[in-house]
């Protein structure tokens, strides 16, 4: 490969773009919007240092592990429990270095990998949300059996998905970004065929 007369590799910037160049529709009883900026950090806890972590988490991140389909959160980072020993740090953050955030926060106590690039994030709020969930998610999303903070790995039209209740009203739906748009066709087809 030759390089371009007079170009220089420090003439190109590469920027981040959204997924889904920051979709955001009001379908009158349902929102659906992606979110944009957020970082996701998988945490893997070490063998025999579930103790550790859980300290480097209250002093670092200021916050409780998450127990099994749970989250914690302070507003700024969420948890969000994914597997045994595993967790994810969902958090507002623009540039390039999530994880090595996350480490600083941590001190070295567990594993970490930064996985922001391979998920879309979508939001779904509005008190039609849970109907349109409802057609595409096998899993009881009723208040009483889901709750806010609680979160599920399930699949939406054959596509893998993790589902937060965040709100009364509104879910934080996570799926890989190689099928972010088969996906997001999946939610609005369903969110119109409740109107």
């Amino acid at each position: 490969m030759t390089q371009t007369e007079g170009a220089n590799v420090a003439d190109f910037t590469l920027t981040p773009a959204p997924v889904l160049d920051g979709y955001d529709h009001d379908f009158g009883t349902v929102r659906l919007t992606e979110a944009i900026g957020i970082a996701i950090v998988s945490i893997a806890t070490p063998l025999g240092a579930e103790a550790a972590v859980g300290k480097a988490v209250k002093a670092g991140l200021k916050l409780g592990m998450p127990q099994p389909t749970h989250t914690t959160t302070d507003g700024t980072v969420t948890l969000v429990s994914s597997a045994a020993d595993q967790m994810m740090a969902v958090f507002a953050h623009a540039t390039p270095d999530a994880n090595a955030f996350v480490q600083s926060k941590l001190k070295g106590a567990a594993y970490t990998t930064d996985q922001t690039d391979n998920w879309v994030v979508l939001d779904i709020d509005g008190p039609d949300s849970r109907r349109a969930l409802e057609r595409l998610c096998p899993i009881n999303l009723h208040p009483q059996a889901f709750g806010i903070g609680q979160n599920a790995r399930t699949v939406m039209e054959h596509m893998g998905a993790l589902v937060i209740r965040t709100g009364p009203d509104s879910y934080r739906l996570m799926s890989a970004s190689s099928s972010a748009a088969s996906f997001l066709h999946a939610l609005e087809v369903s969110i119109k065929n409740i109107s």
